[in-house]
C-alpha cells in the first residue's frame, strides 16, 4: 500500500530532519496527502498527548484543498517518572504514532470550516467524542495499510512496563484495541 517516499520530497511538507525518515514512511501510506501542506513541529509539552494533528487557524478560512495542517510532537514524554525524548522512541513506533495523526488529517480534509470548529469544541468537552475521533484516526490508518505500525505502537504502549497505568488506560479507553484492528484488517481483506 505504501508509495515511494521520494514522492514526498518535493511536496509541501515541512519535516524536521530528526524525524524525516519516519514521517516520510508514514506519509507514503497516504498518497491522498501528497499535495496537502503539512508541517511537523516539535513542542516542549502537549497536555495528555504525545502528538496532535490539526488544521492551522488561518487555513480554516481557505478552501478545503488549500488548508494547512500541523502535527505537533512533544519533544519529551514521561514514562512513569522517567522523561524520554522523541528520539528515544523506536522508529517503527514513531511511524505508527505519526500514521495515526495523519489519519486525523484524512478525517479533517472532508470537513467544512463550521464542522471543524464544532469538531474542536466537541473534542475539548466530550469524552464520547474523543473516543469517536481517536478511533476514526486509527481506522483511517488501518485502511491505508498501516496496521503493522499501529499495532506496534499500541503493543509498545500497552506492554511497556515503565509506562504509567493511567496512560495505558487512556489508550484502552479512547483508541482501537489490537483485536479491533485485526477485525478491520480482516474486513479490508475480504
Amino acid at each position: 500500500m505504501a508509495i515511494s517516499s521520494t514522492l514526498f520530497m518535493n511536496a509541501q511538507h515541512n519535516i524536521p530532519k530528526s524525524i524525516e525518515k519516519e514521517a516520510l514512511k508514514a506519509l507514503s501510506f497516504y498518497p491522498e496527502l501528497t499535495k496537502n501542506k503539512i508541517e511537523f513541529r516539535f513542542r516542549k509539552n502537549i497536555k495528555k498527548s504525545t502528538m496532535q494533528a490539526r488544521p492551522t487557524f488561518q487555513s480554516l478560512f481557505k478552501k478545503r484543498r488549500n488548508r494547512t495542517y500541523v502535527v505537533l510532537i512533544s519533544e519529551t514524554f514521561k514514562i512513569s517518572d522517567k522523561e524520554f525524548t522523541t528520539k528515544d522512541i523506536p522508529s517503527d513506533i514513531l511511524i505508527g504514532w505519526i500514521g495515526h495523526e495523519l489519519g486525523h488529517i484524512m478525517d479533517y480534509q472532508n470537513r467544512s470550516k463550521i464542522n471543524l470548529i464544532s469538531f474542536g469544541l466537541k473534542y475539548l468537552f466530550s469524552e464520547r467524542f474523543i473516543v469517536e475521533a481517536e478511533r476514526a484516526a486509527d481506522t483511517y490508518a488501518v485502511a491505508q495499510g498501516m496496521e503493522k505500525y499501529i499495532l506496534g505502537t499500541k503493543n509498545f504502549i500497552l506492554n511497556h512496563s515503565d509506562i504509567a497505568t493511567s496512560y495505558k488506560n487512556r489508550i484502552k479507553k479512547y483508541y482501537l484495541s489490537p483485536e479491533e484492528i485485526m477485525v478491520l484488517v480482516e474486513e479490508r481483506s475480504r
